[in-house]
């Protein structure tokens, strides 16, 4: 049986007022006598009365709806952002819409088309792998959808970002591995396009800059962000003539596949191979031995992303400048890289 539901002319009728008294009435304007107010709310909660979004969203001319892509929720990093993504928004009245690209630009591309087609307010972006082009996300903003990058940022668009500070990360990760002994170190890094490979390749070699190291292009391999891409670089760079020892991983999965890989090939870490990444905190302790790991406030990350996203969607005017935030990343050392000073 269809359950009919209770309207503002329902309400009105029981009452002997305008539609438009209840109306005003639910939405505390100062026209209305409390007394009113208060006969009105007291009958739309015995009459399970409830809004009607599509209208309300029609007069307000938004859906109180926010959007949000990541790459893969099931990664603890993303799952964590979107925490802080709903926790602001829900603490400002706002619900949220999740996609996963998958690191493909088509399921990005096909995210932004429902984003458009939903009328929702905003939206916070990771953005794939596979996204050089990210002429979607202008679209959006120039269809009046304000767009917030967090974590994989492009420079390509005026708008704000946040992000870690991926370039100090993977500085201070090498720096590490070198006060502990070593010398050959190797990194396994993202896919070419995306900004945090660029960050953190970049403060990998700067560290070994720093330490009179000689760069090695054999030593650096690109992977994409998986598990599988982790195992198979490790099998390569383990078959050099002049082996690693060090490699240090440019995300949780990766670093996943070189500590796999490693135990697969009977190497001991990190009496013969020291290990460091971008992971997880509670992921790398669950491993043996234990990663150490440069973590990021993921959850903090998402947080502070929807605060600005929000403030553009509630703003009348477009802000004078964008900013760009850099939050702090840490480095935790554990079992993995700490190989025995040689004196």
């Amino acid at each position: 049986m269809k359950k009919v539901s209770v309207t503002i002319k329902e309400i009105a009728k029981q009452l002997h007022v305008s539609k438009s008294t209840v109306s005003r009435a639910l939405r505390d304007s100062s026209e209305i006598s409390e007394d009113t107010k208060k006969k009105v709310i007291e009958l739309a909660e015995k009459l399970h009365y409830y809004p009607n979004p599509i209208a309300i969203s029609l007069l307000k001319n938004r859906t109180q709806t926010i959007g949000v892509i990541v790459p893969d929720i099931a990664n603890r990093f993303y799952s964590s952002a979107i925490g802080g993504v709903e926790d602001i928004a829900y603490s400002r009245g706002y619900h949220t819409m999740i996609y996963q690209s998958h690191e493909l630009l088509e399921r990005e591309l096909a995210a932004s088309r429902h984003i458009a087609s939903r009328r929702v307010d905003g939206l916070v972006v990771a953005i794939s792998s596979q996204s050089e082009n990210i002429d979607h996300f202008v679209q959006l903003q120039e269809q009046g959808i304000p767009v917030v990058f967090f974590d994989r940022v492009s420079e390509a668009m005026q708008t704000h970002k946040v992000r870690v500070d991926d370039y100090k990360g993977a500085f201070e990760a090498t720096s590490h591995l070198i006060e502990r002994g070593c010398r050959r170190i190797a990194h396994i890094a993202g896919p070419k396009p995306v900004s945090i490979t660029r960050f953190r390749l970049e403060g990998y070699k700067d560290a070994l800059k720093k330490y009179g190291i000689a760069f090695q292009e054999e030593w650096v391999l690109h992977s994409e962000i998986t598990q599988a891409g982790g195992t198979e670089r490790t099998y390569q760079l383990m078959a050099l003539r002049e082996r690693p020892d060090a490699i240090f991983g440019a995300s949780d999965r990766i670093t996943m596949g070189i500590h796999w890989a490693l135990r697969q090939l009977g190497y001991r870490m990190p009496d013969d191979v020291a290990v460091v990444g971008f992971c997880d905190l509670a992921m790398s302790s669950l491993l043996d031995p234990p990663v150490s790991s440069v973590t990021q406030p993921s959850f903090e990350m998402g947080q502070q992303a929807t605060s600005l996203l929000l403030d553009l969607i509630e703003s009348k005017s477009t802000p004078a400048a964008f900013e760009t935030r850099v939050l702090q990343s840490n480095l935790v050392i554990n079992k993995s890289s700490l190989k025995e000073i040689n004196l």
